[in-house]
């Protein structure tokens, strides 16, 4: 996404116990805000830091990425004919201190999915589906599994893109 959108960066990994952050909080973005944030601050830098993470709940649970394929298919299966929320978060930070963060949340309906279709989707979009935490990827054959979606679309993608630009808009980072 930063790429498609113009922003020089670097990327690093951060170093965060994500399970431990997790564990303290029950609300989707709570935990998407401290995890975008922790991992922003958890990388040693003097210049600006994003940090993004990204929740998926559906009927009062919050999910993680896929295990396995068997897991993915478990996912699948329960986020059939649910509303699925996604809420992804972006942060910004200098020198391990977070300046700015922001949070937003996608509602997306599941079509109902059936046992032949899971099994295909999987067949198709395996294993790059497991690397994403609501077993889909928007901008591939992910877009099949719902009957609408109300949410930004770079909210879908993991990260609240336009709220992130004018944040570095306003630090002089990007052109106004």
């Amino acid at each position: 996404m930063l790429d498609a959108a113009g922003v020089a960066y670097e990327p690093r990994k951060p170093e965060v116990d994500e399970d431990s952050i997790k564990g303290l909080f029950s609300d989707a973005s709570e935990i998407a805000s401290k995890l975008a944030t922790a991992k922003a601050c958890s990388v040693d830098a003097s210049d600006w830091v994003i940090g993004s993470d990204s929740v998926v709940s559906a009927a009062g649970r919050l999910f993680d990425k896929p295990q396995n394929r068997d897991d993915a298919v478990n996912h699948l299966r329960f986020f059939s004919g649910k509303e699925m929320l996604l809420t992804s978060a972006v942060a910004l930070a200098r020198n391990g201190k977070a300046e700015w963060h922001h949070v937003e949340t996608a509602r997306l309906r599941v079509r109902q999915l059936s046992d032949d279709f899971i099994a295909d989707y999987l067949d198709a979009e395996w294993p790059e589906v497991g690397y994403t935490v609501g077993v889909f990827r928007l901008e591939a054959r992910g877009v099949q599994l719902f009957n609408s979606i109300d949410g930004d679309h770079f909210t879908i993608l993991g990260m609240p893109l336009v709220p992130l630009l004018g944040a570095l808009r306003e630090r002089g980072l990007l052109l106004a």
